[in-house]
């Protein structure tokens, strides 16, 4: 019986009532429900992680549904499965072009909030006023404590960081109205509030001595996103239907979702990583016969896309970033937010290690990461350009056009902004534009590949074709050839049914340009 993967649907109760996959949670969420007055959480995780869909099973435990959840973990669990009083607020996708416009979006969603729930909203009142006002009612009339769940807390600041006084002004209004959480906190049974970044001057963090940020617990670690383990468990013959598919032993197959879509570890203390939950929906519903990205398909994070208006990201290696510090999750100055900052939370860096002394290591999570991140970055640096380029250096390279693709190659080096401090340009900086632009034309590709006799500098895959590169400054195109030859850099790729090119590529700091190419087809 083939398997009903749900790809958009983040309502517990239709998953549950439709049949569809729901990979159980509720083991992890158990321990939030009886910490008695210390339930106030807070979590941050990247767009696409089921955040909505958690906070919708939150709302089904609070409304004591039991029959939705037989079967899962917190049905033997001895919860109590009281009903009460809830008021769930979503700030998403609301107006933001003006503050006024804010006001009027904000006023709207947070009166509809309270209607749902029973409650009048007070046109002569704020929406502070009215929140509260709505806590005190319903604990009154139920006679129960109220449960606040708050998706995507951050979205209108986020919306509007193209504009840092407007995006100020925003955070301080919804300051005022998250500060009610604190003044009512004697008739909250329960709050959760998720987002994507977290923004801690507002009042939320600095006057709620008493909320839990779950965001790098180690023990939350795995609470959005799945495990390998999971995976198993939930999808077995759907991901073994499609690797029949693909024509991939089972294993095989495996490491190679593992690749594209595995990747993002949320805690210093737990080094389990987790998959992206849209991202395996759509590949196991679509069964194609091969891997594909699908991280851009549902847009891209507002709070970025503002960044890269007004930022230069593209100075930076973002496969390894050493040395970080704890700063990075947090966002404090709106003018002032680091690049990797701005990545982490938009869910394009992810850590990789941790080490108390010598702090984080961050890098992209995985391919469907990698590949849209280097396409972003491209189109910061080509602008209307950057599609046509990409394509026409792919296809001069896979198609075995070299004349072509040393010429597009040229023209791409060309056009590329190199800063100031970057004068004159290093080798890394043109192995770095190379890498960002053969991975987003879709292929696999390794910077500085370590080999007994040392690192190729770069190694791109695509089909079965294997291109090694190594890249000169101030040298010729055939001294990177011979240093492919003598140490060896082709050798773990040679095997049946693959082609391996040897590409030297020259560079003149002077006028930072590439200056000669050469190419050569090992029989």
């Amino acid at each position: 019986m083939e398997q009903k993967i749900a790809q958009s649907v983040y309502d517990f109760r239709r998953l549950r009532e439709d049949g569809y996959v729901y990979v159980d949670k509720t083991a992890h969420l158990a321990p939030l429900l009886t910490r008695g007055s210390d339930s106030l959480f807070f979590i941050s995780r990247p767009r696409r992680f089921g955040k909505s869909l958690m906070l919708s099973t939150l709302k089904s435990i609070f409304r004591g549904e039991r029959d939705l959840f037989k079967g899962l973990a917190i049905d033997t669990l001895g919860y109590d499965w009281v009903d009460y009083p809830i008021l769930s607020f979503n700030f998403a996708t609301m107006a933001t072009e003006t503050l006024d416009a804010f006001q009027t979006a904000f006023v709207e969603r947070v009166g509809q909030t309270l209607r749902d729930a029973g409650v009048e909203y007070d046109a002569a009142g704020t929406p502070g006023g009215n929140f509260a006002n709505a806590i005190r009612t319903l604990a009154k009339t139920w006679g129960k404590p109220v449960v606040v769940l708050i998706d995507e807390y951050d979205s209108p600041v986020s919306r509007a960081m193209d504009d840092v006084a407007k995006a100020t002004a925003i955070r301080d209004r919804l300051a005022a109205f998250y500060g009610e959480i604190k003044n009512n906190a004697a008739d909250l049974r329960f709050m959760m509030m998720t987002g994507v970044t977290k923004f801690t001057q507002l009042s939320v963090f600095s006057a709620l001595n008493n909320l839990t940020d779950l965001t790098l617990d180690g023990n939350f670690a795995t609470l959005l996103g799945y495990t390998d383990d999971e995976l198993e468990a939930n999808f077995a013959p759907s991901l073994r239907a499609h690797a029949a598919v693909m024509g991939l032993s089972y294993e095989v197959y495996r490491a190679e979702l593992r690749r594209w879509y595995n990747g993002y570890r949320f805690s210093p203390d737990h080094r389990t990583t987790v998959y992206n939950p849209v991202a395996v929906a759509r590949a196991l519903s679509r069964q194609k016969p091969y891997f594909e990205t699908t991280w851009s398909e549902t847009g891209h994070a507002s709070a970025l896309m503002r960044y890269l208006t007004r930022e230069d990201l593209a100075d930076r290696d973002y496969t390894r970033l050493p040395a970080t510090s704890k700063d990075v999750f947090d966002s404090y100055d709106l003018g002032k937010l680091r690049p990797e900052t701005v990545l982490y939370q938009a869910g394009y860096l992810t850590i990789k290690d941790f080490n108390p002394f010598l702090g984080y290591t961050l890098g992209v999570p995985d391919e469907d990461v990698r590949q849209d991140l280097n396409g972003l970055l491209l189109n910061k640096a080509l602008g209307s350009d950057a599609e046509d380029t990409r394509d026409g250096l792919r296809t001069a390279l896979l198609t075995g056009d070299f004349p072509g693709f040393f010429e597009r190659l040229k023209a791409f080096y060309a056009h590329l902004p190199y800063g100031a401090k970057e004068k004159p340009v290093h080798e890394a900086s043109y192995q770095r534009a190379l890498y960002g632009l053969l991975s987003a034309g879709g292929l696999r590709v390794t910077a500085e590949d370590r080999q007994a006799q040392g690192r190729a500098d770069l190694v791109a895959e695509a089909m079965d074709h294997v291109y090694v590169f190594e890249l000169k400054v101030d040298g010729t195109a055939q001294e990177a050839l011979a240093q492919i030859k003598e140490k060896g850099y082709a050798a773990p790729y040679r095997g049946p049914g693959k082609t391996v090119h040897l590409i030297g590529l020259a560079f003149d700091p002077a006028a930072n340009a590439l200056a000669d190419a050469a190419v050569e087809t090992l029989p």
